[in-house]
């Protein structure tokens, strides 16, 4: 029971992390004066910790939540769409690769980051019902591949320097 304890604990202080990464977010000035829609990504970097020490199940439940309250907190029903939709593609696109375990954090980080512009442009065209937005998805691979390297090398530093014992 205790065991199990513990990691409820770790796991609603890596879902106080993310929130909290997205908090720190929403106060940078943006980084898309030319280009509306880029983000660091920085809560995901909890997301890949919890995916590595905890597994895909957990990875999941900690993304929806913070996905949940920072859309209350900062965003609309639409922000809420939008997310759900890239943190799902890029989720499941990460938990493959990190199953397979061919690439670093870094390369599933990278992944994730652009799987999940992927999945809100793929949102996006759904919900407006035009195949142009498809156009946009070069620019944000170039920035899901920037950020995505920044949050792999953030989530991987964590996962090496927290040992399991103490989680």
């Amino acid at each position: 029971m205790r065991h199990t304890s513990r990691k409820l604990a770790y796991l609603g202080l890596c879902t106080a992390v993310a929130l909290i990464l997205a908090y720190v977010e929403v106060l940078l000035p943006p980084l898309y004066s030319a280009v509306p829609g880029i983000k660091l990504g920085l809560p995901n970097i909890a997301i890949i910790f919890v995916l590595y020490r905890y597994g895909v199940r957990h990875a999941a439940v900690v993304s929806f939540v913070r996905i949940a309250v920072v859309s209350i907190l900062f965003g609309n029903p639409m922000t809420f769409a939008y997310s759900a939709a890239g943190a799902a593609l890029s989720l499941l696109v990460m938990a493959i690769l990190r199953r397979m375990d061919v690439l670093s954090t870094v390369g599933v980080s990278v992944a994730g980051g652009v799987f999940h512009n992927v999945g809100q442009i793929l949102m996006a065209m759904w919900l407006l019902g035009t195949a142009e937005l498809g156009y946009y998805l070069i620019v944000l691979a170039i920035t899901g591949t920037v950020s995505g390297i920044f949050v792999g090398l953030c989530g991987g530093m964590a996962v090496k320097r927290i040992p399991m014992r103490n989680i």
